[in-house]
């Protein structure tokens, strides 16, 4: 009877070759069941990275939004400081009109530079367009040609992004 595919028992007759196929079965089931779940433990990971590169995005629009609402701010400012500085050099109004402008233009300036805000050296040094919009020209006598002579209104950075040009009359030769 060992060679019987028929096992008797009190409970009845089973086949032996049926609980060996079911214990592959079961060994299949689990292997495909934890195919799945790595299946989904990646689809898991890669969710977490499209929210981690959202979220960094999401933060980078938000400041290039800021830093463009904080230059335009900036921007409107120049035209005040521009006016205090023309105010200081028409020496109208006496000493303490004097020293209120330019206790006032020491704030805008002191505003500005907390900000970030820098003027651009450019009066003596070589035309530079990228940073000067020449607005004429001048004879100038032992000066080199293409030297910025006189600044008619400052020009501005912002950290190493440019604010504003500075405007600036050139030096050229007198063709006479």
């Amino acid at each position: 009877m060992t060679n019987d595919p028929l096992l008797k028992t009190e409970a009845g007759e089973a086949v032996i070759d049926e609980a060996a196929a079911t214990q592959s079965s079961l060994e299949e089931q689990l292997a495909a069941a934890n195919a799945r779940a790595d299946e989904n433990y990646e689809k898991f990971l890669l969710a977490v990275a499209d929210f981690d590169n959202f979220k960094k995005r999401i933060q980078r629009d938000f400041d290039s939004m800021v830093s463009a609402q904080r230059r335009m701010l900036l921007e409107r400012f120049l035209p005040v400081l521009d006016n205090l500085e023309r105010a200081l050099q028409s020496n109208a109004g006496g000493d303490t009109l004097r020293g209120g402008v330019e206790q006032t233009m020491r704030g805008f300036e002191a505003l500005l530079a907390g900000e970030g805000v820098k003027a651009i050296e450019v009066k003596g040094q070589r035309f530079d367009p990228r940073v000067a919009e020449a607005i004429g020209t001048s004879a100038a006598d032992g000066v080199a040609e293409d030297t910025v002579v006189e600044v008619a209104k400052k020009g501005y950075t912002l950290g190493a992004e440019l604010l504003r040009p500075a405007q600036v009359i050139v030096a050229k030769r007198n063709n006479e």
